[in-house]
């Protein structure tokens, strides 16, 4: 227990700290938002602000300017600027932090984490993963346990970091068949633990940074000032645990440390905020305590439940520093006296290097290990919440298991998805020889065209002969659902899809680029590569082919039958997903088709739920496979089309993306829709004789 003295500075430090939550809040705008949440739709709406690059002036405009950076993955996201007309300093950046220590000159400042903090805690769980996955992909440290000083409450951000898939080494080899890829919260790699008690002299995030960063390539992983130092009471960050992740490339000349782990940064002093402390003594494998003052805290380590090996790094150059009290310390926090790391006069680079051999020995022999979904455990036992706990996202949830619980073989399960098979294929091919008759020869041209008719009949009626499967049942249902249960539902599915991929599957998309672009000529290969990856291959769009052709079929039934009524509300389904920001899938990347009477109903459902006035702008980009054409749009609009190293996108998807009312008369549309194309000179159809083709019809589409 703190005592009584303490008890009372932590009451009055919360009420301080929630004032000042409040007073950021107003200041910044999100004032609003604390209860009614941003949503990513809002966030990637075009607008004034996406469209400008002049200087900020207002503190209001500081929340826009870093989300707009951050959803294109720019790396200075966190140094967004804001000059007031008032004090004419900067409101944000950290090169302005170090002298600025008064309570007058701090209202002047925004913290770069507690902005980062109000706008997890006004964000919806969607825009939060969104927010995380481009934060990692600028390797920017991610929150793992975000702190509420108004509730003074914890939560286990577990859904935010659901998306984050990362291609790692589970062993020192060199070979690259070591590596895997898998969404990291399911990777049972080490977590390395650092946290601060009371003040100290150094700044432990930067010190965090030179640890995990190459001395040729320094990364600023986790922000880093002057203010860390200190007992800061006005910072509504204090108490975020971070996390960011070390995953070795397998070149010894760059490896820090030759396997993965995951570093978590606890901000703030233990003493007041033990809980969170608790939670990484638990969890992690070994957890570094920065201090400089040891006499006050002698009884805080003692009798503490901890898994985790405890280890203390000292400032033998404080006046405090007293050899008999570091002993008293061990003894009581049951610390080894191996594990005491001294920083005495020598340099920040020696003292790094201490540390790193000490990170390096944790992590080789650390045999216990819990991925970041086994930590909700731990978390609801010591009073921590977590955001997956939430109704929406658990029903949508078992919604989403019903499907993928019985898929062991990813092949065999897309029989079960029949009408995208086979006939769907042979269908296309005879759509196409309807419009270029190249097989007539002598034939009669109608009796020709009254042959191909029979056919497509004939393979019409294969359709109608398949019963809709269970899974496409659930799959509907989940659709079904009204608000963020269908979000959180057709996020679900891909999550689960993934899980469900072969572990080789990141092997066989690195021996399908490499052999493209080192031995194009060996085809067969390729060809036999691509089939592989094919069929491995079973996400979202699978889904909604399936579903295409359903309705397809359907449409070919008389207009009063029972099957083609209960079709009819699917068209609506697919496009109130484009609403709600999903790609769909426009041409089908394994039969090279469109479906136009699926197309043609869910944009006719799309013009009447967005006001049959609406006029959308068609954005496309074309261009030869491996160019970064997803990467291009990922950045231009903050989308998330799919980017894989390997196989690349197949057929077409479309997204839509509001126009703000503001911007509506000067960019002529409401909406603008943005295509994502499969590349031009696929290496597994140059074997074809007329692979030139496919490219033709892709640019004529495009065009």
């Amino acid at each position: 227990m703190l005592e009584d003295g303490r008890q009372s500075q932590l009451v009055s430090t919360t009420l301080t700290t929630r004032s000042y939550l409040m007073e950021l809040l107003s200041k910044t705008g999100l004032e609003d938002h604390y209860e009614n949440k941003l949503t990513l739709s809002t966030v990637l709406e075009i607008n004034a602000n996406t469209t400008s690059d002049e200087p900020l002036t207002t503190m209001q405009s500081l929340p826009g300017a870093f989300l707009k950076k951050l959803m294109m993955a720019n790396l200075n996201a966190r140094s967004v600027k804001c000059m007031s007309s008032d004090a004419g300093v900067s409101f944000w950046g950290t090169d302005r932090f170090e002298n600025l220590k008064s309570d007058s000159a701090n209202r002047n400042v925004i913290n770069p984490l507690d902005l980062i903090t109000a706008l997890f805690l006004c964000s919806d769980g969607f825009l939060q993963q969104e927010m995380v996955q481009k934060m990692s992909m600028c390797q920017f440290a991610v929150p793992l346990l975000l702190p509420n000083c108004d509730t003074k409450e914890s939560t286990l951000m577990l859904w935010a970091l659901r998306d984050i898939v990362k291609k790692f080494r589970l062993s020192s080899q060199t070979s690259t068949k070591a590596f895997v890829e898998e969404r990291i919260v399911l990777s049972d790699i080490p977590m390395v633990s650092f946290v601060r008690l009371g003040e100290i002299r150094v700044s432990k995030s930067q010190i965090l940074n030179k640890l995990l960063s190459n001395p040729q390539q320094y990364h600023d992983t986790f922000v880093h000032h002057d203010m860390e130092c200190g007992d800061i009471t006005h910072r509504i960050s204090d108490g975020l645990v971070e996390i960011s992740w070390y995953l070795p490339c397998g070149n010894r000349n760059i490896d820090i440390f030759t396997k993965p782990m995951v570093v978590a940064n606890l901000r703030g002093d233990i003493r007041s905020f033990e809980k969170q402390f608790s939670f990484l003594c638990q969890t992690s494998a070994a957890v570094y305590i920065f201090t400089d003052d040891l006499k006050a805290y002698l009884n805080l380590l003692k009798s503490k439940n901890t898994k985790a090996e405890l280890f203390l790094v000292v400032n033998s150059q404080r006046k405090s520093f007293s050899v008999d009290t570091l002993k008293q310390m061990i003894t009581n926090g049951s610390i080894n006296d191996q594990n005491v790391i001294v920083k005495n006069k020598k340099n920040d680079a020696e003292f790094v290097k201490t540390l790193q051999s000490s990170v390096g020995d944790v992590i080789e022999k650390s045999p216990d290990r819990l991925t970041v979904e086994n930590m909700t455990d731990v978390a609801r036992h010591i009073g921590i919440l977590v955001d997956e706990d939430r109704d929406e996202c658990q029903s949508a949830r078992k919604r989403a298991d019903e499907i993928t619980r019985n898929i062991t073989d990813t092949v065999k399960f897309k029989d079960k998805l029949p009408l995208q098979g086979q006939i769907w294929k042979e269908l296309s091919q005879l759509e196409k020889e309807r419009c270029r008759l190249r097989k007539a020869g002598d034939q009669d041209i109608e009796h020709y065209m009254s042959s191909l008719n029979k056919t497509k009949e004939e393979l019409k009626g294969k359709q109608h002969t398949f019963d809709m499967s269970d899974a496409m049942t659930s799959f509907i249902l989940g659709m079904s659902r009204s608000g963020p249960e269908r979000s959180y539902f057709l996020k679900w599915r891909p999550i689960n899809l993934d899980n469900l991929s072969p572990k080789n599957l990141s092997g066989l998309r690195d021996r399908y680029k490499d052999l493209c672009q080192y031995s194009p000529e060996r085809k067969d290969d390729i060809k036999d590569l691509d089939k592989q990856l094919s069929d491995c291959s079973l996400g979202l769009e699978h889904f909604l082919r399936e579903l295409g052709q359903l309705y397809e079929a359907a449409c070919s039934l008389p207009e009063d039958s029972p099957q083609r009524k209960q079709m009819e509300h699917l068209p609506g389904l697919c496009a109130q997903m484009l609403l709600d920001g999903f790609p769909v899938e426009l041409v089908d990347g394994d039969a090279s088709n469109i479906p136009l009477k699926w197309i043609s109903a869910v944009l006719t459902q799309l013009h009447t739920l967005v006001d049959s006035n609406s006029k959308i702008l068609v954005v496309s980009v074309l261009g030869v496979q491996s160019t970064g054409k997803s990467t291009l749009f990922n950045t231009m609009f903050g989308v998330q089309f799919a980017v894989s190293s390997g196989r690349c996108t197949r057929g077409a998807f479309m997204l839509l993306i509001k126009v703000n009312k503001e911007l509506k008369a000067e960019l002529k549309c409401d909406f603008i829709m943005v295509i994502d194309t499969e590349g031009l000179k696929s290496p597994e159809l140059a074997q074809l004789d007329h692979s030139y083709e496919h490219d033709n019809e892709l640019a004529t589409l495009v065009i």
